[in-house]
């Protein structure tokens, strides 16, 4: 049988300390072991088994000083019956929300756990946008059905003031009160009222409006800035715009930007990428295209004669802002030959005219093979 560890030395600290060096030693390796962080690790599930353990002892002033007198060898066997201690389900929120957990052991020795501020849930509105849209930067509308308080009931879900009462369950308090024997102790639980849900009031008629939520659907405008240098996936948070809930604080709206396709453009950050298809003679000769672009001012393409397919044009702050800071990204063009689809008689006899002064005899070919990977290399 593995030899129980001393609970000071399972929360690393001394024996003298105090009742915060206890809690922040608890938070810390609480959520270094805990079970969401390391799935299918039976260790981390021990380990934060004993540290929880460690914790709802010493925590506790009398069981602390009948643990530093005795040691695990306490009179009357474990406080937590002859079970031992099982572990209580303590989720992440408890650990970094700022204080759930502490009432969580409390109750295990004769203390309570509070009600939880009850909060609607939280919006995803997925809205699309153009690529000049972002570079400009543009307070586009968002008109959606959204949830509000219920006007007829200002939130409340009631018919009228006088159809809200105090819950008989729960006399008002929110809370219900349960005990169980565990071992030589009373454990009391404390838990939300199921039939008011912690609130403490009960609704006797509902409001026919929103049939008691507090909350009805209604469409709604909103005014957003386009951030500058805005991606795809980007989501703004409006705090209060999602869902409504009766005694309870509402939820938030998360605007999702969604950038469509740009005609020719691919994005890379800041950066623009695109492909220029060009005839043969317009990369021996060399050519000036220029295109429509997102800033307003045409996009002039200087393509340099003797071009060749794949090579790329860097056209330097015609990009888009960058998200911090000032300056634009680049233009990257991709240089593609443009080979028609059908060839008729004179355009084949054009070409075989062309073959002793621009085509490659076949004996050369590898040598022309190695000089391209000699250069693709360097």
């Amino acid at each position: 049988m593995v030899e129980k560890r001393d609970y000071y030395e399972v929360l690393g600290v001394e024996k003298d300390a105090s009742d915060g060096d206890l809690k922040k030693a608890f938070r810390s390796l609480a959520r270094k072991h805990h079970p969401d962080k390391n799935p299918d690790d039976s260790e981390a599930e021990h380990l934060f088994k004993e540290v929880q353990e460690a914790y709802a002892v010493l925590s506790n002033p009398d069981q602390r000083r009948q643990y530093d007198m005795f040691g695990h060898d306490s009179p009357g066997g474990s406080p937590f019956g002859p079970g031992g201690f099982q572990g209580v389900n303590i989720n992440l929120d408890d650990l970094f929300g700022g204080g759930g957990f502490e009432s969580i052991f409390s109750g295990m020795f004769g203390g309570g756990r509070a009600s939880r501020g009850r909060r609607g849930s939280d919006v995803l509105l997925r809205q699309p946008i153009t690529l000049e849209e972002v570079f400009t930067e543009a307070e586009i509308e968002v008109s959606a059905k959204l949830s509000a308080s219920c006007e007829s009931c200002n939130g409340t879900g009631a018919k009228s003031p006088d159809d809200i009462q105090t819950c008989s369950t729960c006399e008002g308090q929110g809370r219900i009160v349960q005990q169980a024997r565990v071992g030589p102790f009373v454990q009391q639980m404390v838990s939300d009222c199921p039939d008011c849900n912690g609130q403490g009031k009960a609704i006797r008629n509902r409001c026919s409006l929103c049939r008691g939520t507090g909350s009805t659907k209604r469409e709604q405008k909103l005014r957003i800035q386009i951030p500058t240098g805005a991606e795809d996936g980007l989501r703004l948070r409006h705090r209060g715009k999602g869902e409504h809930i009766v005694n309870g604080q509402a939820g938030d709206l998360y605007i999702q930007f969604e950038v469509t396709p740009h005609a020719w453009f691919e994005r890379d950050g800041p950066d623009l990428i695109m492909a220029l298809p060009l005839g043969y003679p317009e990369m021996m000769l060399g050519t000036k295209v220029e295109l429509p672009h997102i800033d307003g001012n045409p996009l002039v393409i200087d393509v340099p004669a003797g071009a060749k397919p794949s090579e790329t044009l860097l056209i330097r702050g015609r990009g888009m802002p960058y998200r911090r800071g000032r300056g634009r990204g680049d233009v990257t063009v991709l240089l593609k030959l443009h080979v028609p689809e059908k060839f008729d008689k004179t355009m084949v006899s054009t070409l075989e005219e062309m073959l002793p002064s621009f085509g490659l005899p076949i004996e050369d070919v590898e040598d022309a093979v190695r000089r391209e990977a000699e250069d693709r290399r360097n």
